[in-house]
């Protein structure tokens, strides 16, 4: 089932093959593009089916890593801390939503340099950009949660393995984001996504629950059902049946921007979708075994597991600080007398001496294998319980020991105006300042700790801010003194519990710099009005977002600009009066 020649020298080290004579191609394709011999547009195509991808600043360039659902070694994470040592200027990688890792500033033939370094610890980023099939998302959670149906890991590596390089997932109408869920929770959001998986048994078979057409961005949707069930043996085939379906939409590529697979779904309709599937399959190409067997990533984490009667030592294990972690940041696994430890990695960076002490982490701790999550997390699996103190503790001197993971304080940001070429405002640096806001506030309510913040510095929702409780969007408001920094305000989101809804607008741009007052009046207004027990999703969808305008109204108004007013029309983390810088994306090409 290989989609390249058998003959291609190949290493297998990692979940994806990969192909040493691509790495050189793509270097020897690089000279020839700076030297002239390559047309733009058609060099960008083949640059983003190698993982690189433009950024607002020239000659500069982000390379996004693959880690098919989540996984990653110890030997990986410690290749990481070199190369971001060595390439990227800001001193830090960066994790996102959809389980990559990004490298920023890098100049484009030393991005040929960092694909050999990571191809040496197996990883790739092959096709994690362009019109192809991204990385494949999955739950931190696979394998050791109680109340999962099965270990989704092995078909999520099974599908990535089968798709990269496959003929028909080079150069589609657009991209197709993939997540894979084991737990009840849908940790890995498949409903905002074009394909997701939900493990189900019917009748004693494995399969899948399949939903497809999910996304964010201008046409926010949540995927709709395309099978209840489809068995192991199945569901490669029926998703490929779904992307040729995709890829023969030749009218979707008259319009990129409405090119999505949602766009085709929501117009015609997931039961006619479904019946182009279904003649697909009988199809010549469909008449063989799509059995993933070959392609599964087998792996028994359980072998390299610490110990449990290890001596581990134990200091202010009876603290506030240290039960307010536990509390948040420990779940037990199914597998007696082990836990999973979720790290908070603020707004996803990490450093090059982080990255060698998470690996020494997962080495000493998790076995040598560690998962990031779709919180830009990371998280320590099979950690014996008895060591969890000094696992605590070690987290302290590395600057991740803060509880609350996957709560209020732990804020989601996409880099913004940073690094991207969309982007419209900074948002990694209003992160950082609701980050101090709600670090400086009460949030002991139980019903404010679970909340989720998210914010992308444009509409297109790399920060998943469409289902959060709060999330926020760039937007540009026009003061007296001319454009400003703002954000629009969506409420009410949900992606927990397998309850998927999309936050509403309230209907006012709220100045960049005001946004921690105004974060700070929604929160003190849901508390007081509130009814008892009553979680801030179903608050907003009795109240309505537009009571909200209300709340916020005061903070809408701009000062003439002077003086002493020439902060609010600078962006966060800015130095000089802001202007709209928007370029073209090249998540189209």
């Amino acid at each position: 089932m290989t989609q390249v020649d058998s003959k291609v020298d190949r290493q297998t080290t990692g979940i994806i093959d990969i192909i040493p004579s691509e790495i050189e191609d793509f270097e020897q394709e690089v000279k020839r593009f700076q030297a002239g011999e390559w047309n733009e547009m058609d060099f960008q195509a083949f640059r983003l089916r190698q993982g690189v991808y433009g950024q607002r600043q020239p000659d500069v360039h982000m390379i996004r890593i693959k880690f098919p659902f989540g996984g990653m070694t110890s030997a990986q994470l410690d290749m990481l801390g070199e190369i971001v040592e060595k390439y990227t200027p800001l001193n830090k990688g960066h994790v996102t939503t959809r389980e990559n890792i990004q490298l920023h500033h890098v100049p484009l033939l030393e991005a040929a340099e960092v694909l050999k370094m990571l191809a040496e610890v197996g990883l790739t980023t092959r096709e994690a950009c362009g019109n192809t099939v991204r990385n494949v998302t999955g739950c931190a959670m696979a394998g050791v949660s109680n109340d999962e149906a099965f270990d989704a890991t092995p078909y999520a590596a099974a599908y990535s393995r089968y798709f990269a390089r496959h003929p028909f997932t080079q150069m589609m109408p657009r991209k197709i984001k993939t997540a894979f869920s084991s737990c009840n929770d849908d940790c890995a959001m498949t409903p905002i996504h074009d394909v997701g998986f939900l493990p189900r048994i019917q009748d004693g078979e494995k399969g899948f629950k399949m939903v497809m057409g999910g996304g964010t961005a201008i046409m926010p949707r949540i995927a709709p059902t395309l099978y209840e069930f489809i068995g192991l043996n199945d569901y490669l085939k029926v998703t490929e049946a779904a992307l040729r379906v995709f890829h023969g939409s030749d009218e979707l590529r008259k319009n990129r921007s409405k090119a999505r697979v949602k766009f085709l779904i929501d117009r015609i309709g997931i039961d006619d979708f479904r019946n182009l599937i279904e003649e697909a399959m009988k199809e010549d190409w469909a008449q063989r075994s799509f059995d993933p067997t070959p392609l599964l990533f087998l792996e028994d984490e359980s072998i390299d597991a610490p110990a449990l009667d290890g001596n581990y030592t134990t200091v202010n294990g009876d603290t506030p600080e240290y039960k307010a972690w536990f509390d948040s940041n420990v779940e037990s696994q199914k597998q007696e007398g082990y836990s999973v430890v979720q790290v908070k990695l603020p707004l996803g960076d990490i450093n090059p001496d982080q990255f060698h002490a998470l690996a020494d982490l997962s080495r000493k701790y998790g076995g040598g294998r560690a998962r990031i999550t779709a919180q830009q997390n990371f998280a320590l699996r099979w950690v014996p319980n008895n060591a969890l103190n000094e696992v605590w503790n070690t987290l302290i001197d590395m600057g991740f020991g803060e509880a609350g993971a996957n709560g209020i304080t732990d804020i989601v940001s996409c880099p913004g105006t940073d690094s991207c070429k969309l982007g419209i405002t900074s948002s990694m640096g209003l992160g950082q300042a609701l980050i101090e806001t709600v670090n400086g506030l009460d949030t002991s309510d139980p019903l404010v700790q679970k909340m989720h913040i998210k914010m992308s510095g444009c509409p297109n929702g790399c920060g998943h801010h469409h289902v959060a409780d709060i999330g926020f969007h760039g937007a540009a408001a026009r003061g007296p003194g001319g454009q400003v920094p703002a954000y629009d305000m969506f409420v009410g989101g949900s992606y927990d519990d397998l309850d998927a809804r999309f936050g509403q607008r309230v209907k006012i741009k709220i100045p960049a710099k005001r946004m921690p007052q105004a974060l700070e009046k929604v929160l003190d207004y849901y508390k007081a009005e509130r009814n008892d027990g009553e979680e801030f999703k179903n608050f907003v969808t009795r109240v309505g977002p537009q009571s909200f305008e209300a709340v916020v109204q005061e903070f809408k108004e701009l000062p003439e600009l002077n003086r002493e007013t020439l902060d609010t029309y600078m962006d966060w983390n800015k130095t000089v009066k802001y202007t709209v810088e928007r370029g073209e994306g090249e998540c189209a090409v």
